[in-house]
């Protein structure tokens, strides 16, 4: 003799299984708020560096729109001030391009602010090429095909009339 199961309990299955639907659903929407929040953290980060960078080439215009003849024959102190200021730089325009990969006017800025710096780095890259493997293999690309594209080029490292 069969006995008929009571409402709660033929129901029973379908509870628990809500209940799991409801915490894996939970648990998927926690996932994607640490993603966005590490997304926002790195965006904010490389805002951040950016205009670190900007409020340094504004304070520092002699770096920014370098005369690197009379730079390289200054004092060492300002040669080693403008080696950190491209430093700083390239780290900005690192992490822009890490955070906003699809955003091509970050792209452009930072390939705009190069250019005058392409002598230095050529030159730096010949006698130090330590210094350029300091930064991501993307940003070291990048210096590469810019020092191509603006034909800077050693022994000489002179920017061309472009």
């Amino acid at each position: 003799m069969t006995q008929k199961a009571a409402w709660w309990q033929r129901y029973g299955t379908f509870a628990q299984m809500a209940h799991a639907t409801v915490a894996l659903l939970g648990f998927c929407a926690v996932l994607l708020q640490i993603n966005e929040i590490r997304w926002s953290s790195r965006a904010s980060a490389a805002r951040t560096a950016f205009l670190g960078y900007t409020d340094l080439a504004f304070k520092n215009p002699k770096f920014a729109q370098p005369d690197y003849e009379a730079i390289k024959a200054g004092s060492r102190e300002e040669r080693s001030q403008y080696e950190s200021f491209v430093s700083y730089f390239l780290y900005a325009c690192e992490e822009t391009f890490a955070a906003f990969a699809d955003k091509r006017e970050w792209q452009a800025s930072c390939d705009y602010d190069l250019k005058p710096h392409l002598p230095f780095l050529c030159e730096k890259n010949q006698a130090q090429p330590a210094y350029l493997a300091t930064y991501g293999t993307d940003t070291q690309q990048w210096v590469k095909t810019s020092l191509k594209t603006a034909s800077v080029a050693p022994p000489d490292c002179k920017l061309g009339k472009t």
